[in-house]
């Protein structure tokens, strides 16, 4: 008869075709089971935070469920941050751990289920009758609510036999909210008379296949149109896309969009980052929000239309009366900046007054060496903006930013491990800082073991920067703030990858020849950045906190 853990790899097998994980006692005979089938392609990781990390940058590469495993106790604390991060993003994972025997705890077990819930995420514990039916649940949970869950396989249950499951039982996905009829015509009825229309798409929108509809209703309104960070590449006529608004934004474009009279929003929640803390549109402006959820997410929003962003939006559409009235002028603005190109940014310096590089020089002749087919992973960090900015990708799941819902970084390296799986036949650009890297380091052999053809590039500016920047500029410590300069080269090259240190820009042609080469495996550039460049997000937060003070 098949085991406990048997049954939920067997379960866990229709949705997803990767797990990623690190062994111990608690999941041995789970990843066991996964092996044996066959059916789930298992990667190791170094690190336990690493194996959520991946399975999350898997998922949102591919739109699969993600799956990692880790075992009780220290490795499943050792995982809380990037699953916090998971279900803070609303990645459908899970997580499948060891958990404390059926008969009490030992001394060092924690409660798992505790921890996991202070997250919001719920934990399915199976047991030897209902492994499959358990873990199915989990499952539907997952991708239903678009969230993270714990399946615990009780340690003195993993290896018993369990209850022939039979026929695993279906999903049970439910529709999603009928849209609000009423709503949606009174949406297109403030829509109608906008003479300065703007559309803004988010991951809600890439996520509900909108982007056709978004397209026909901003030709209806000659709207100008932009994305968040994650939705980049939604809307199909980019001649009139302002590209990513925020933080990241183009500034010509960012003033542009503050002249909108009527804002439309489907499926992104105008966090503080994507609305400029409350700076992207004007005072006055009629913000209508589209969404799943029961109620806006911005003080912002005038109006709220309730329902799945792609049928909510043809409500819209259809329930459009003629137009009148539109700004002829409105699109040819953003056509005039789109055609001298959103990624043309200010190019730098060269090297910056301290001697080291000007980032914004780095990020300028990387756009154009780093390979078009490429899916760029972000950790976070100061240097977050660099490759958002200045690098240009094919289509929204090709920008990876694991780690910005929950402000953490360190989990880049992982993230890589997981796109390069989605995205095998993809170079996988993995964007880092040196503190970031630092702090993931073990997984930097994953990377090398892992990925068909990668780049890594460390932004190293012997700093963490996003805390100089802010708190060094109020006269606390800098000490404590401050990295040794660090060889990532060396460290690099000691697990097989090929490196380079870049201190002047010609440096950077050791990474152009090597892709000039076709050459497949990991190459690492360590960039000798100076810290004294700050980017034009973290100005803004400098700004508000200033502001707070």
């Amino acid at each position: 008869m098949p085991t406990v853990s048997a049954q939920v790899a067997r379960a866990l097998a229709p949705h997803t075709s990767d797990a990623f994980g690190l062994m111990g006692n608690g999941n041995a005979h789970f990843i066991d089971a996964l092996h044996t089938a066959g059916q789930v392609r298992f990667t190791a990781v170094r690190h336990e935070a690493a194996a959520v990390a991946a399975a999350d940058a898997y998922s949102r590469a591919c739109n699969r469920l993600a799956v990692a495993t880790t075992t009780y106790g220290a490795g499943f604390t050792n995982a809380i941050t990037s699953l916090a991060e998971t279900a803070q993003a609303r990645v459908p994972l899970v997580l499948v751990v060891g958990e404390r025997p059926t008969t009490g705890p030992r001394p060092w077990d924690v409660d798992q289920v505790a921890i996991a819930a202070a997250l919001g995420v719920r934990t399915f514990t199976v047991g030897r009758q209902d492994a499959a039916a358990v873990t199915t649940a989990a499952v539907q949970h997952a991708l239903c609510e678009r969230t993270a869950v714990v399946v615990a396989i009780p340690y003195d249950l993993a290896a018993r036999s369990a209850a022939e499951a039979g026929e695993l039982p279906a999903l049970r996905v439910p529709a999603p909210p009928a849209v609000d009829a009423p709503a949606a015509a009174a949406a297109a009825a403030e829509l109608a008379p906008a003479r300065r229309p703007f559309l803004l798409a988010g991951r809600g929108a890439v996520l509900a296949g909108a982007g056709a509809v978004l397209g026909d209703l901003a030709q209806a309104l000659g709207a100008v149109t932009g994305t968040t960070a994650i939705a980049r590449g939604t809307f199909p006529d980019a001649r009139h896309d302002v590209g990513v608004v925020g933080g990241f934004g183009h500034e010509e474009a960012m003033a542009l969009v503050q002249d909108a009279d009527v804002v439309l929003v489907v499926g992104a929640g105008l966090n503080q980052f994507t609305s400029r803390f409350g700076r992207l549109f004007a005072p006055g402006t009629r913000v209508i929000q589209v969404d799943e959820g029961r109620g806006p997410t911005h003080p912002a929003v005038t109006h709220f239309v309730r329902g799945d962003a792609a049928q909510a939006v043809r409500a819209v559409r259809e329930a459009l009366p003629e137009r009148r009235g539109a700004d002829p002028g409105w699109r040819a603005a953003v056509a005039e900046i789109t055609g001298r190109g959103l990624h043309r940014r200010d190019p730098g310096v060269g090297l910056a007054a301290d001697g080291r590089l000007d980032p914004r020089s780095v990020a300028t002749r990387l756009a154009g060496v780093l390979p078009e087919d490429r899916v760029v992973v972000s950790d976070g960090g100061h240097f977050i903006g660099w490759a958002n900015a200045y690098w240009p990708v094919a289509a929204p799941h090709r920008m990876q930013m694991v780690g910005t819902a929950y402000q953490s970084i360190g989990l880049g390296l992982a993230s890589a491990v997981g796109a390069a799986r989605a995205c095998p036949e993809s170079t996988i650009v993995l964007s880092t800082g040196d503190g970031g890297c630092l702090m993931a380091l073990a997984d930097l052999e994953s990377v090398v073991r892992e990925t068909r053809r990668g780049i890594v590039v460390v932004w190293n500016d012997a700093a963490y920067n996003a805390e100089v920047s802010l708190y060094g500029k109020q006269g606390l410590a800098l000490e404590p703030m401050l990295i040794p300069d660090v060889d990532f080269a060396a460290l690099a090259r000691a697990v097989g990858a090929e490196a380079a240190v870049a201190r002047t820009l010609e440096d950077l042609d050791r990474l152009a020849d090597w892709i000039a080469s076709g050459r497949e495996g990991v190459f690492l550039l360590d960039c000798r950045i100076s810290a004294s460049v700050v980017a034009p997000h973290q100005e803004e937060i400098i700004a508000v906190n200033t502001a707070a003070r």
